[in-house]
């Protein structure tokens, strides 16, 4: 089929890595199967695509394009994630008009077949109303858990009973964040603490919480959702979700459906990591034995005190385990992460330090036994799918709610205290490396695998809901 000949799909990823990696794996998805596909970042992320993959990547292929459009902030060239209230307030009121004239364009353009569908990230709901405007079919995906969908599409009732926001700043300490919260379905024992951390505000005009409330009720108004997530695995809220939403499409790991397409051409090595990512750390892990590797990561929008960093860093230095920690220069606030050379000394030959990984990569290896994470989505969902036990300290959104999910429900997580010690970290790593909780947890870590690996094999259900979401955008049934 010649490229004008086929189905064209835009890409609008929120502008932040942990958006733009499993929308990215879609886009590469139905490339595969003979989708005309353009992906459409930021101009803000296009520059930062450019240093970390080189010009010829985002000059794409002749049926895979890269297009940008402006996010309405200064002009900044600095490699890191940008301020989110900023960056969300900018989007909503500046993002639609370039987005409008950039689909319009390619619509009429002779050198790419017609748009067909849109799909959008869940916090672009712009798009909504380009692709009404336009006749074009939409879907938005949202790139949260299933709980975390959930739980923000909560936010206004919250709201509503006078939970949201805060009275004053001391629900921290005086237990209120503990209370368990009734009526949210398909998500049962639920807590404040457990809901996304943008409620901890006593703003009631605070940017981030208006934002991703006004957002995720808008994808109400979407004719299908798209979810990286299992059937298995959030069965009882994918079911909720089911009657409030005509079609959802869950479809997840994106990760294993992309592994198991037999047709992988060059898109294969299209990743779209923001940062230049360190694969020497891989020939590391293949000098290491099986599980005997705790791999650290706390994502692209983290960031901590000096204080806990040096925590962290004593803490797995004491477990005398070997670890390989993924520290960003922006990961400590106000200042470069920073270690001293006896420090290094001491962990030379068991510990290695990068700047970024290829994580999904690092997850699979055999000699990874436990992941220190800040429980995002994207993070949760590949350490399900490499078998591996979580240790835990969600930072923020939805992190706290993956987070009782991965202790609770799917029984693979254990949680570090907010105010991080040196103690705890070291506890909590013999605990998972060594100890008897840590082997109930790593077998079943290993059966969410293997029931990960079954919804994206042909017949299972994430299978099934892929082919059904390609029929969806090509003839909207």
């Amino acid at each position: 089929m010649g490229s004008l000949n086929k189905p064209h799909v835009v890409f609008v990823p929120y502008p932040a890595q942990g958006h733009i990696n499993p929308l990215m794996q879609l886009a590469k998805l139905l490339h595969l199967r003979g989708f005309y596909v353009t992906f459409v970042n930021t101009e803000f992320n296009h520059r930062r695509l450019i240093r970390s993959k080189g010009l010829d990547f985002v000059k794409g292929l002749p049926d895979f394009r890269f297009e940008a459009i402006p996010d309405g902030l200064p002009p900044s060239e600095v490699d890191a994630t940008q301020d989110l209230w900023a960056l969300s307030d900018s989007i909503q009121r500046n993002c639609l008009e370039p987005f409008r004239e950039l689909v319009a364009e390619l619509s009429s353009s002779m050198e790419a077949p017609p748009v067909t569908c849109i799909v959008s990230d869940g916090l672009m709901t712009f798009t909504i109303k380009v692709a009404q405007e336009l006749g074009m079919r939409e879907v938005q995906f949202y790139t949260t858990s299933a709980c975390g969908f959930m739980a923000y599409l909560y936010l206004g009732e919250l709201i509503e009973r006078g939970l949201v926001p805060f009275k004053d700043g001391n629900l921290m300490a005086d237990g209120t964040l503990d209370k368990p919260i009734d009526r949210i379905p398909g998500m049962r024992n639920i807590r404040l603490k457990d809901f996304p951390t943008l409620i901890r505000t006593t703003d009631r005009n605070d940017i981030l919480l208006n934002f991703m409330k006004d957002e995720t009720e808008n994808c109400l108004k979407s004719s299908a959702i798209i979810l990286n997530t299992f059937d298995e695995l959030e069965n009882e809220v994918v079911e909720a979700l089911g009657t409030k939403f005509p079609r959802i499409f869950t479809i997840g790991p994106l990760s294993l459906l992309f592994e198991k397409d037999t047709t992988l051409t060059k898109t294969k090595s299209a990743k779209s990591s923001l940062w230049k990512e360190d694969f020497r750390c891989l020939e590391w892990l293949d000098q290491r034995q099986p599980n005997s590797v705790v791999f650290v990561s706390f994502g692209s929008i983290t960031v901590m005190s000096d204080q806990c960093f040096m925590e962290f860093a004593l803490g797995l230095a004491s477990s005398k385990h070997s670890f390989l920690w993924v520290v960003r220069p922006d990961l400590v606030t106000g200042k470069s992460a920073t270690l001293s050379e006896e420090y290094y000394e001491e962990i030379r030959d068991r510990g290695l330090i990068v700047n970024w990984c290829p994580q999904d990569q690092v997850l699979a290896h055999p000699s990874v036994g436990a992941f220190l994470t800040h429980c995002g989505w994207n993070s949760t969902l590949e350490s399900v799918c490499g078998g591996v036990p979580l240790i835990c300290w969600p930072f923020f959104d939805e992190q706290p709610t993956n987070c009782r999910y991965s202790c609770t429900v799917w029984r693979i997580g254990m949680e570090i205290h907010q105010d991080v010690k040196r103690d705890e970290v070291e506890a909590l790593v013999r605990e998972m490396m060594e100890g008897e909780k840590g082997k109930r947890m790593k077998k079943m870590a290993l059966k969410w695998k293997k029931k990960a690996e079954a919804s994206t094999r042909f017949g299972g259900s994430s299978y099934n809901n892929f082919d059904r979401l390609i029929k969806y955008i090509l003839y909207g049934s």
